[in-house]
């Protein structure tokens, strides 16, 4: 599915997208099982029945999903698919990438070169002049800036870099502007620079969808620089994430006996690149290296963990039958990652994600992008 999709496909592609329990790690595990969307759709049934679930999914219809196609068409939006040519290439290079991403405005995000700068709403006025120098320096060395129009940092960061390049990510639709007072910065945003949402239009931003923006802020930008984060700041997610995307992470030190500056000084302390001028910045830039200028591919290199080429499925799916409950039981409301479970039951890693899908079809658990699985406990299986 990689490639020019035709309209049926995007319309497949959307429905299996805003299925419940079909997170990014089981869209592409079931992708790369099934080979189309619409083939997954036809094996929903039986996968969630496997795993435990007695109502069916709720999956979308083709009118719905028109509806939605035609709803962003009319706004001005755009929707990028993951198995689109020109979805944006530093996404693509993620494991997994997101499915669908949507997007507003007029700035050209194909660039190479992008940096991310990310701190505290409750920001230090040196913090936030320090963020705008940043950004704005960037800018005129053609660095385009990604953040997540949050308070302080964020829009500081946004506001130096409209007239050379910014890329706001919301956590939820594109028309929803949060927080309220930044609504100037929002419409600026939309005329000069680039808007992005993985969320569909209408959609409401609740706790749970930050930490999701935070991983696309990331993954939008070769490095990622915080200015200002406590011990607990959801700037150190988007830091960790930047990590686990193999990309560069970079931070601004601070006085010991402000807060805000616990959190980037235990980056340094950690290895993350001391940033004291945008010189630094442009070195760690130069330095950082991507595949071929950002060009990774979807899929990476080898055998995909969940299945690939010539695998005798039926085995397979005696094998998942009789290892399922082993690894439910092994779940917690804690995260474990799939590595783990794999180890402690001694189990192989292609089962153990084989089961984790018909689990998180099932409403049995929740797998995160970066590998974490949990339990999740609902009224829908017995």
């Amino acid at each position: 599915m990689i490639g020019p999709l035709s309209e049926r496909q995007r319309v497949h592609w959307l429905r299996l997208c805003f299925t419940p329990h079909v997170g990014p790690v089981t869209f592409f595990k079931l992708l790369d099982r099934f080979k189309t969307p619409e083939a997954v759709i036809k094996a929903l049934p039986d996968l969630t029945r496997r795993g435990g679930r007695i109502n069916p999914l709720k999956v979308p219809t083709e009118a719905e999903m028109e509806d939605l196609i035609a709803r962003h068409d009319h706004w001005g939006a755009r929707i990028w698919l993951a198995g689109d040519p020109d979805f944006p290439a530093l996404l693509k290079a993620l494991d997994p990438p997101p499915p669908v991403i949507f997007s507003a405005g007029h700035l050209d995000v194909s660039t190479p070169l992008t940096c991310a700068i990310v701190g505290s709403r409750n920001a230090s006025a040196v913090g936030l002049r320090f963020a705008g120098n940043i950004a704005r320096a960037l800018g005129e060395r053609d660095v385009h800036v990604v953040s997540g129009m949050a308070r302080g940092i964020d829009g500081a960061a946004h506001a130096a870099s409209l007239d050379t390049g910014t890329i706001a990510v919301l956590a939820g639709g594109l028309d929803q502007i949060y927080p309220p007072e930044h609504k100037d910065l929002y419409n600026a945003i939309w005329q000069k620079g680039r808007l992005i949402a993985e969320r569909p239009l209408g959609y409401h931003p609740s706790a749970r969808d930050f930490p999701r923006r935070n991983r696309i802020i990331s993954g939008l930008a070769k490095a990622t620089l915080v200015v200002e984060a406590s011990e607990r700041s959801g700037s150190l997610i988007t830091a960790r994430f930047a990590l686990e995307q193999n990309r560069e992470v970079m931070a601004v030190p601070g006085s010991p006996l402000d807060p805000r500056s616990k959190g980037t000084n235990g980056l340094i302390r950690q290895g993350a690149t001391l940033i004291e001028s945008v010189d630094d910045v442009m070195e760690v830039l130069a330095h950082h290296h991507l595949g071929q200028e950002g060009q990774a591919s979807l899929f990476e290199p080898g055998e995909n963990d969940y299945a690939h080429g010539a695998r005798d499925y039926d085995a397979m799916d005696k094998a998942v039958d009789r290892a399922r409950e082993t690894i439910a039981d092994l779940l917690s409301p804690s995260p474990i990652s799939r590595d783990e479970l794999a180890r402690v039951s001694d189990i192989p890693l292609p089962i153990v994600m084989a089961v984790l899908v018909e689990l998180e079809l099932a409403g049995r658990c929740e797998i995160a992008p970066g590998g974490q699985v949990r339990a999740l406990y609902s009224d829908d299986f017995s």
